[in-house]
């Protein structure tokens, strides 16, 4: 008999039921700490806007396993992406395809790092205590899974915007700056898994993806606060009530910011609304129009799982296409359930390399996760390095490295 299958009553195999698990924690910062994101802030936060949470959902059917892990941080940088990783996959003896562990991207949540030399003996501290809460998320998932169902949905949003603004400086050259530029392409889709009890009757959890920083707060703002995503993630979970979780994702947004960007603070004068909170609840409101517009369910599985530290041409920081003899590694997860596939991409990834990957997809849904399992830097398109940038001279890529990601990833999709 096949490990993914049971007899049934009338003798006939049937599939081992999908199960499904989800949790949350919070890992709001108990002392002051420094906030990541920007290089010219260094003074410690100074209080709590809205609170930071871990969100995870784990599905497991026949001996296979899928978490999915949303954490409301910037990245896993510092190395803490191994640290954590470690952690996660002994305590719950998960193998290191199974684990999707993703931040939000919020530049308003700490500096992670273990190194005493380079962070403030608080965020060392937050560190640890965030490991510990992260292990224990992901137990408290697998130890109430139940059988299952899930559907998706995908609807679109404009709070995202290609940032790459063409601009002329005083000499007469024209150069790209982070601003505004509408006319550049930008992924809108806002893609949804419902995951629901078996019968239908209870709903867990609404996992979103949706490609754009969350920097409608900047280097003047001294709050804690999830920013776009966060507070969509907190908008949902007020609206829909009854405990469930709604873990967001941030997709292939490399050169994409908010509408409304780096913000000094949550204006609320003259009865203004903030901009976070504006943009944040607009995304949300679209993820709850699309959990309503869902009408059938997806297949049940199967779960596969890959995973591959792939090694991309590198360059030197600071140029645009002088390439270097060591490569740089970037990490790559693909999974599926059922119909549902998801692409953990361990960098910031322009969105055109998430539109591609999702075309090439052979799954009719193809959740692109991005700052999962890694955090290698900026991955632009080929075409954006004649153009030059801040995402082009920061990256640590040659300007080939972000096919070879879509290839890669296209590959890994098609074993699944």
């Amino acid at each position: 008999m096949p490990p993914s299958s049971r007899p049934a009553a009338s003798g006939v195999e049937q599939p081992d039921p999908l199960r499904a698990g989800v949790a949350r924690v919070d890992i709001t910062p108990a002392k002051p700490v420094t906030l990541a994101g920007y290089a010219s802030r260094k003074d410690l936060s100074r209080g709590v806007h809205d609170p930071l949470s871990a969100r995870v959902v784990a599905f497991e059917q026949a001996g296979r396993r899928l978490v999915l892990v949303s954490t409301d941080i910037l990245g896993f940088y510092g190395g803490t992406a191994g640290i954590f990783r470690k952690a996660i996959l002994a305590a719950c003896r998960l193998q290191p395809s199974e684990l999707f562990l993703a931040a939000i991207h919020t530049h308003s949540a700490p500096d992670v790092g273990i190194d005493p030399e380079s962070r403030h003996p608080h965020n060392v501290e937050y560190v640890r205590t965030l490991e510990t809460r992260l292990v224990d998320a992901v137990r408290e998932a697998f130890a109430g899974t139940a059988p299952a169902r899930v559907a998706v949905g995908a609807g679109a949003c404009p709070v995202g915007v290609n940032r790459r603004e063409e601009v002329t400086d005083a000499a007469g050259n024209r150069e790209v700056r982070l601003g505004r530029n509408p006319s550049l392409p930008t992924d809108r889709e806002v893609q949804v898994l419902r995951i629901s009890r078996a019968d239908g009757t209870d709903l867990l959890a609404v996992v979103f993806a949706y490609a754009t920083h969350s920097t409608s707060l900047g280097p003047g703002n001294l709050l804690i606060s999830g920013d776009v995503h966060g507070l969509a993630e907190q908008f949902l979970e007020r609206h829909l009530g009854g405990g469930v979780i709604v873990p967001g994702f941030a997709g292939a947004s490399g050169d994409i910011d908010p509408w409304f960007r780096v913000l000094p603070e949550f204006n609320t004068r003259g009865g203004w609304v903030p901009e976070p909170a504006l943009l944040g609840t607009m995304l949300g409101e679209e993820v709850a129009h699309v959990l309503n517009s869902i009408q059938e369910p997806a297949a049940n599985g199967p779960i596969n799982t890959a995973f591959k530290a792939v090694m991309l041409p590198g360059k030197s920081r600071g140029q645009t296409r002088q390439a270097e003899e060591e490569p740089v590694e970037f990490s790559l997860t693909a999974g599926r359930v059922g119909d549902v596939a998801f692409v953990g991409l361990g960098g910031e990834v322009f969105n055109e390399v998430g539109l591609a990957i999702k075309a090439a997809s052979p799954f009719p849904h193809t959740f692109v996760i991005t700052h999962c399992n890694g955090a290698a830097g900026y991955l632009p398109t080929e075409a954006s390095y004649d153009q030059g940038g801040y995402e082009v001279r920061s990256s640590p890529f040659a300007p080939t490295a972000a096919e070879q990601v879509i290839e890669e990833a296209s590959r890994m999709l098609r074993t699944l």
